[in-house]
């Protein structure tokens, strides 16, 4: 059993976000942060005695700020607050994303700029401890001031009056960069050329996601029977889907990188307004609640993520095509009287166009909100929202190729492929069947879907480094 991790506000890494919001690892606030939250906790209760004028304390909020607020209804102000602002709608967040905005909540808590009891951050990490889950729905936010609506439903269950799940039902983010594996199947599959992924090519345009998707590609059909059996065929050169995996592949890790690093900055940000400096004793209103960093890198994971899946179905296409490969027509040895993969090729083209859709950028837009005060938002939410069904779509265009290639070296046999590979084949086989004949493939989709999400493919390929 994992110590309980205590939570500083400046501490928090990937490893710990995970071990709570998945596996249910306990957490408290840490000492020290409890000192510095009660500092600045008394510098608000100094301001609101001597009644001076702080925003959403002493005054309204939004375009109300205007308004004064007397020290004796400072308390019902911020009731009133939770209250007026738990306006959303729509189906709920899963229970592991609200695992995750409770945890976020608490360690910027954590910071002590906020100017809240140390009791606050302390009951975020009970209902976390518990299992307890407020029912956040899931549209209602513009992604600036702090995400009011869905963390008003939150603070509404945390004085009682609103809706909490128990132990709710957990998911986990698809492994997005099996790709590189699934696409070493393919490429053997389709008796396509490696000569394009040499590291002397990678080198002359050395952006890091290429050069690591390459050596992956590489390192995956190393030792290929296939590959030998036609060095001397009179291709020169394979489609862009095969050659350029590097490119795209590489392009789509860079940019998740770049995202990675926005959250782990933000998972560590203080973000209200405005905040307490307890040192100097001041406090300062400004913009930390705004969205758009974490908007801008939430729509360039689902443009990249797009990209994905469209060069997958692409490989897809081209297994399953008898104008685009020496493969039998649609992986199936009695094409006419069975259809094989036919349908299974249309299913990743229907996900490939839905996400075409859903890429489009949430955060190039803003309506101007709170009495034109809040007049530029980042639209931040319908980004995060819009990136759950990309991914979705594409842990199932990655599933769809996996089998389909599976078929392909089956077809392929004796010969084998690299021997990381193989390995990544047996994990198709072990959940899938070979298609002898033709027979419903949706639950094949899904359960090595499934696998595609617990990131097997992606533990293979760290396993085999070196």
């Amino acid at each position: 059993m994992p110590r309980p991790l205590a939570l500083t506000g400046n501490t928090l890494t990937r490893d710990d976000f995970y071990e709570v919001v998945l596996r249910d690892r306990r957490v408290v606030v840490s000492p020290q942060a409890k000192r510095v939250m009660a500092r600045s906790r008394a510098i608000v209760e100094k301001l609101i005695a001597e009644k001076r004028v702080v925003y959403g304390v002493t005054t309204g909020v939004g375009s109300l700020s205007t308004e004064r607020i007397e020290p004796d209804k400072a308390r019902q102000l911020q009731l009133n607050l939770v209250r007026s602002h738990a306006c959303g709608v729509g189906e709920p967040l899963s229970g592991a994303e609200t695992r995750g905005v409770l945890l976020l909540r608490a360690n910027s808590l954590a910071q002590g700029y906020s100017g809240v009891r140390p009791a606050v951050a302390e009951l975020l990490c009970e209902f976390l401890n518990r299992g307890l889950h407020p029912v956040v729905p899931a549209r209602g936010s513009v992604g600036a001031s702090g995400d009011l609506a869905p963390l008003a439903h939150v603070a509404l269950a945390l004085v009682g009056e609103a809706e909490v799940v128990w132990r709710g039902r957990r998911m986990r983010t698809p492994a997005a960069l099996a790709p590189d594996v699934v696409g070493a199947l393919s490429l053997d599959a389709l008796r396509g050329s490696p000569v394009a992924f040499d590291e002397r090519l990678q080198r002359a345009r050395p952006h890091p996601g290429q050069l690591a998707s390459a050596r992956n590609l590489l390192r995956l059909n190393r030792g290929s029977a296939i590959r030998q059996s036609h060095l001397d065929c009179p291709r020169v050169q394979d489609a862009y889907s095969l050659r350029c995996m590097p490119q795209v592949h590489g392009a789509v890790r860079d940019a998740l990188n770049y995202a990675r690093e926005v959250f782990e900055i933000e998972m560590n940000s203080a973000t209200d307004n405005p905040l307490v400096f307890a040192r100097k004793g001041g406090v300062v209103s400004g913009g930390n609640f705004h969205g758009q960093p974490l908007a801008t890198a939430l729509d360039l994971m689902a443009i990249v993520l797009t990209q994905l899946g469209s060069i997958s179905e692409r490989r897809i296409d081209r297994m399953v095509n008898p104008l685009t490969s020496d493969l039998p027509a649609f992986l199936t040895r009695s094409a006419g009287l069975e259809s094989g993969f036919m349908l299974a090729q249309v299913t990743a083209a229907a996900l490939a166009s839905e996400n075409k859709v859903l890429a489009h950028p949430a955060s190039v837009d803003t309506v101007p909100t709170s009495g034109n005060k809040e007049d530029f938002v980042s639209m931040g939410m319908g980004a995060a929202l819009k990136l759950r069904p990309i991914l979705a779509n594409v842990t199932t265009i990655l599933a769809i190729e996996l089998l389909a290639a599976a078929q392909a070296l089956d077809l392929l046999a004796p010969l084998k492929s690299g021997h990381l590979a193989e390995k990544a084949r047996a994990l198709v086989r072990n959940a899938s069947r070979a298609v002898t004949h033709d027979r419903p493939l949706g639950r094949d989709i899904a359960t090595v879907a499934e696998i595609v999400r617990h990131g097997d493919f992606a533990r293979l390929l760290a396993a085999g480094a070196g």
